[in-house]
């Protein structure tokens, strides 16, 4: 059974409660069994009357209305053990940063959570039954006829045997269609997001290629688990059909010697598949539950990344828990000296190097411009230093300090981020530039966003608006173009007069000529005291720089001047 799941059911009082009554509701259903068939046998032997088929169909009944109660239980067990861990995912939204992938990150609190429904509804009340019922069915069987109970309990450990050697097949396979399943869900949305964009460069046909090849991986990972499911099944029927056999054939022959009474012949041909069929259901809903448990672990995963010395499930999660920790230094003031040293970064399930072997140092206001190809690793090293990415091998230091050692809500603090593509949200334009104040929307002063605005020219767009500052704009900033979206993110940086450090990536990527000048211009002046690091292409924006560093490959290729707007 999953051992974090069970701690966090646990921990969850409405959790606990439902999924306590479920099992208790399924393990007395399976006991009830042997009454229905010490009823059953007493009858269609001749020693009860025929009165005894009424308590039979009372047992019947309360057999059918356990099973109505646990089907019941179980879902709201399931319902609120979901909601619980969407809730610990999405608190830790915040501090998994641009690095994770938005669209694996909906797959898996969409479909992935709910592929728990088997697991929690079928497989745990399975689990319980299977370790109760065939128990007891032993223990009368002892008491009946002790030939019978010694082949079912010689047999009886085959089919736990070859479930468990299947299983371990079942579980690495499923965990591969999991991973297929998150690639295609979080591939296809990533695509459907930047669907203008592939258009306008003539991309679009290339990803539908691309999908293409994903959903076959997936598709031909779904069909191996189907394979191994249906085999399974057969194993698993298999043995339960052989056993079974091994008990009727010498019961028969038994009773037609006359060494074997009809009721006790036929109490245990009643019972004796009752003791296989719990450990039968507890290995096929096993391969239906598999999915469910591989998203259970990749959620794990991102709420709780060191789960060896992590925190338990069920403490503060997310970027406040992870950044307050006791012996965490509170970075010093001032633009910091930023030191990266043999720095290697390794994205999870990548083969290849997104940094490799990186040693740079960036002075105190000092503004370096980092160019290279795409995929050269120039985004991987500002998320390095936003404490969204950690390195794999070397470490960052800022003023001498390890950043694994700093407070990171007090580090980033200090740095103010201008994303390649910015989010704006459903809300006023004020609003959306307030967002990037430590003191947050509610507790920015009015005057502080309007300075804010005039130094990013976003006043030249806000007051031709229907409400000016205060008119909504759409999920996305659907009614601003590029350039505009691209100062509102820039007044974001300057509603933090605090920072000192200076993080933009490519913020004139896809601008127009007169766009460009503007966002360079409020770059020139936000930049000024500041330690900067800016990724660029654009010969404007790497003029802006004191230095230009390359990468290529994830590798750092020796330093030139910034000469003329030109890298050489």
């Amino acid at each position: 059974m999953h051992r974090d799941l069970l701690r966090l059911a646990r921990a969850e009082r409405s959790v606990r409660v439902h999924l306590a009554c479920c099992l208790a509701a399924a393990v007395a259903a399976g006991l009830l069994v042997l009454v229905q068939a010490e009823l059953l046998a007493g009858v269609l032997s001749g020693r009860f009357a025929a009165a005894v088929l009424l308590p039979l169909a009372l047992v019947v009944a309360c057999r059918g209305l356990l099973g109505w109660a646990q089907g019941v239980l179980a879902g709201r067990a399931a319902t609120a053990l979901k909601s619980a861990l969407r809730r610990l995912l999405l608190g830790r939204v915040e501090g998994l940063g641009p690095a994770y992938r938005s669209g694996e990150l909906v797959t898996l609190a969409g479909r992935g959570l709910d592929a728990l429904d088997p697991y929690l509804t079928g497989y745990l009340p399975a689990v319980a039954v299977a370790g109760v019922v065939p128990l007891a069915v032993v223990v009368r069987l002892f008491v009946a006829d002790l030939a019978t109970a010694v082949i079912v309990v010689l047999t009886l450990p085959l089919i736990p045997i070859f479930g468990a050697l299947v299983g371990w097949t079942t579980k690495t396979v499923t965990e591969r269609q999991w991973r297929a399943l998150a690639r295609l869900g979080g591939h296809f949305l990533d695509v459907v997001r930047g669907l203008p964009t592939l258009r306008a460069f003539g991309r679009a046909r290339y990803q539908a290629s691309v999908i293409r090849e994903v959903a076959e991986a997936h598709r031909a990972a779904t069909m191996r688990t189907l394979r191994v499911a249906f085999l399974s099944s057969l194993v698993l029927e298999l043995v339960a059909s052989l056993s079974l056999a091994l008990v009727a054939v010498p019961v028969g022959l038994r009773l037609l010697s006359g060494s074997l009474d009809l009721r006790t012949a036929l109490l245990v041909l009643l019972l004796a598949p009752e003791a296989y069929l719990p450990l039968r259901a507890m290995g096929t809903r096993f391969h239906a539950a598999m999915e469910g448990v591989a998203a259970a672990d990749e959620v794990f995963a991102v709420v709780n990344p060191q789960q060896e010395t992590g925190p338990e499930i069920g403490q503060e999660t997310g970027p406040a828990a992870a950044s307050t920790g006791a012996g965490r230094a509170a970075p010093a003031g001032g633009p910091p000296e930023i030191r990266l040293e043999d720095v290697t970064v390794r994205y999870p399930g990548r083969e290849e190097t997104a940094l490799d072997r990186v040693s740079l140092v960036i002075r105190p206001g000092e503004r370096v411009a980092i160019v290279g190809p795409s995929g050269a690793g120039k985004s991987t090293l500002l998320h390095l230093l936003l404490g969204f990415v950690t390195p794999s091998e070397g470490r960052v230091l800022a003023d001498g300090t390890d950043l694994a050692g700093l407070d990171l809500d007090e580090w980033r603090r200090r740095l103010a981020f201008v994303p390649q593509r910015p989010h704006l949200f459903a809300t006023s334009v004020a609003d959306n530039i307030a967002l990037g104040s430590a003191d947050g929307p509610l507790n920015t002063d009015a005057a502080v966003i309007r300075a804010a605005a005039e130094a990013a020219q976003v006043a030249e767009f806000a007051g031709a608006l229907p409400q000016g500052y205060d008119t909504p704009l759409g999920e996305r900033g659907a009614n601003l173009s590029a350039g505009q979206r691209q100062r509102v993110a820039l007044a974001r940086a300057f509603c933090r007069p605090a920072a000192q450090v200076l993080l933009l990536d490519e913020p004139t990527a896809r601008l127009d000529g007169r766009s460009e000048a503007a966002i360079v211009a409020a770059t020139r002046r936000l930049a000024e005291g500041r330690t900067a690091i800016i990724v660029a292409h654009r010969p404007a924006m790497i003029d802006l720089a004191d230095r230009v560093v390359r990468l290529d490959g994830g590798a750092l290729v020796p330093q030139v001047p910034a000469q003329g707007g030109e890298a050489r």
